[in-house]
């Protein structure tokens, strides 16, 4: 049986009283979300020790954006999964395309972030999808297959959550249409060898359109962008119908 996984990327969005701020509109309304939909956080890191106060035992869980592939050393800017967590950190979002597209993130480096983070408990949200060009070019299936072969050389699919988000549809508001998106998320299933691999979909998520995205079949959850910095907003996603 497939876990379902509703899970908000703040970005580089939200101080700690901000954070705060939001959980006191937010909690109270996922009280009664079904207990088999995984509802997760993933904020900026100087949020993370104050949310994790403040959600520990409680029903949703926390993640980070980024993690090094060390557990310790000479590079300056990054964390490491020790440092996560230590300090309750339970999922970390992996590969993301502005990851790739603004800071050299590459599948090799990917992958060796993938095998650090479960290698210390973490479980990684691989984020995986086509630019524009790309789909326009006939390319979408052959991208991201080639992401997945490099991306998961030796990765544990037992613990793992795959979120396809197609990059021309990340903050644009445009949305994949929800059988499409279902059908590209099939496809990455196939190259599996874990079926039961937990698969996301993201990319224009928004209350309008989430009851449609999660009628699919093949789609798991959803990994939100901006319509997770607002509590109604995202509690009305992790609430929705299906």
């Amino acid at each position: 049986m497939r876990k379902i996984v509703l899970a908000g990327n703040w970005k580089m969005y939200k101080t700690q009283a901000e954070a705060l701020e939001f959980l006191k509109g937010f909690l109270p309304q996922v009280e009664d979300t079904p207990d088999e939909r995984d509802v997760i956080l993933c904020v900026p890191f100087t949020a993370l020790g104050t949310l994790s106060q403040n959600l520990h035992g409680g029903r949703v869980r926390l993640g980070a954006q980024n993690v090094h592939w060390e557990d310790s050393g000479a590079f300056t800017g990054e964390v490491s999964a020790p440092m996560l967590t230590e300090i309750g950190v339970d999922y970390v979002v992996i590969g993301h395309s502005e990851r790739r597209e603004y800071f050299g993130e590459t599948d090799e480096t990917v992958n060796k972030r993938l095998k650090a983070a479960q290698a210390r408990g973490l479980t990684p949200i691989l984020c995986v999808g086509e630019t524009k060009a790309q789909r326009d070019a006939g390319e979408t299936e052959a991208h991201i297959f080639s992401q997945l072969e490099k991306d998961l050389v030796d990765v544990d699919q037992s613990n793992l959550i795959i979120a396809y988000e197609p990059i021309w549809a990340i903050g644009t508001g445009d949305t994949c249409e929800a059988k499409e998106a279902n059908r590209v998320i099939g496809l990455i299933r196939s190259k599996l060898t874990n079926a039961d691999v937990p698969i996301q979909y993201g990319g224009s998520v928004k209350p309008g359109n989430v009851d449609e995205i999660m009628a699919q079949p093949e789609i798991d959850g959803a990994l939100v962008g901006g319509a997770s910095l607002e509590p109604d907003s995202f509690a009305r996603i992790v609430n929705y119908n299906a």
